[in-house]
């Protein structure tokens, strides 16, 4: 893996120059980070469980027309993804109130919103990512009103998706975080869908029980991170529903 070219490194991913012109290899770390990395350990396992569930979500926004950059899984920790120019935005969808919204507002977790809320955060650690406005995005030069409508309107047809995909499966979506980039192929350029969707990135509550599948259990010191992921992959249909969980939940390495 050392003798590849790195071209990025994130929190919890690597990218490296990919075999064809117009590639990168995506490889999923077993790192946990929360508060931007200020919290962080290694959780075992936790890598090839999100390199399995996005891959399985990518695969069906794929099918539906949804442009991606996801071109196909190589390994249990890589997938080979398109060379995408990254927006610097995190895009957050939001279906209940949880988290930050419900610091923010006041908000019980778990209120449920009249409507699901787009909001837009510019990636900087350095600044604990800020949220922006539609002004701020264009005045910065980080977007064209084209470019914002077109993830707009992603977002809708990915949120409606995953939340229908997600209830069948008896799971709540709450609310999720997506990146975008801009593709170019010959003199085209179109946004598409990129990074990462997993309970990394997403809150995702029991219907029935309102227990945590998501990060929120490394955030929170619940514990049962991997079990809790292992469950979304079980249901999905992407892990045997008889393969045994850990017992003793993940392996911490400080």
């Amino acid at each position: 893996m050392n003798r590849r070219h790195r071209i990025y490194e994130g929190k919890a991913k690597i990218l490296y120059e990919g075999p064809e012109p117009g590639t990168y290899i995506q490889f999923f770390k077993d790192d946990a980070t929360a508060f931007n990395a200020k919290k962080h350990e290694i959780i075992d396992g936790k890598g090839v469980l999100n390199n399995r569930i996005s891959e399985h979500i990518f695969s069906h926004l794929g099918r539906l027309g949804i442009p991606t950059h996801f071109i196909k899984r190589i390994n249990m920790r890589e997938q080979l993804i398109k060379a995408v120019e990254i927006i610097p935005l995190e895009v957050v969808v939001r279906n209940v109130a949880a988290g930050s919204l419900s610091k923010r507002l006041g908000l019980e977790e778990g209120t449920p919103l009249s409507q699901s809320i787009i909001e837009f955060y510019y990636k900087n650690d350095s600044l604990d990512d800020p949220m922006v406005s539609e002004e701020h995005i264009t005045a910065f030069g980080w977007a064209v009103p084209q470019e914002i409508e077109d993830i707009m309107q992603l977002s809708i047809r990915i949120n409606d998706f995953l939340s229908g995909l997600f209830a069948g499966v008896n799971i709540q979506l709450i609310d999720f975080k997506m990146e975008f980039g801009r593709l170019w192929e010959d003199e085209a350029m179109r946004i598409v869908l990129a990074d990462e969707i997993s309970p990394d990135s997403a809150r995702l509550w029991d219907i029935q029980t309102q227990e945590k599948m998501d990060k929120d259990r490394f955030r929170r010191d619940m514990g049962g991170l991997i079990n809790a992921y292992q469950e979304v992959a079980k249901r999905l249909g992407i892990i045997n529903e008889n393969e045994p969980s850990r017992p003793n939940g993940p392996v911490l390495v400080k």
